[in-house]
C-alpha cells in the first residue's frame, strides 16, 4: 500500500501476524511512513499493509465464544470422563529424562 493511500481511520490488516485495525495516526520515521494501528498501538510499516474489507469479530463474539469454552471445560470437569483418566495415571511427576 502507498503512503498516499491511507487514511485515518482506515481499516487495514498486517498480512505477517493478520493483525487488523484502524489507523490512529500517520508518522514518518527516518524516511520510511508508519501507521499506528488502534488494537495494538504499535507503528507498522505502511508498505506492508493492506486494506481490508469486510466485517471483524467483535469483541462481544469472542468473549461469548470463550464462555461457551468454559462451560464445556466445566462439564467435562465435572464428569465421569475426567475421573476415569486420573484413575489411570500413577499420580508421579516424571521428567522424562
Amino acid at each position: 500500500m502507498l503512503a498516499e493511500e491511507i487514511a485515518l481511520g482506515m481499516r487495514v490488516r498486517y498480512p505477517r501476524t493478520g493483525t487488523t485495525g484502524k489507523i490512529l495516526r500517520i508518522e514518518q520515521v527516518r524516511g520510511d511512513t508508519f501507521a499506528e494501528l488502534d488494537t495494538t498501538n504499535l507503528l507498522y510499516r505502511v508498505d506492508s499493509l493492506i486494506p481490508t474489507t469486510g466485517t471483524v469479530k467483535t469483541t462481544t463474539t469472542m468473549i461469548e465464544d470463550a464462555k461457551e469454552v468454559i462451560a464445556r471445560e466445566r462439564k467435562f470437569a465435572a464428569g465421569s470422563e475426567l475421573q476415569e483418566a486420573l484413575k489411570n495415571i500413577d499420580q508421579s511427576c516424571e521428567g522424562g529424562g
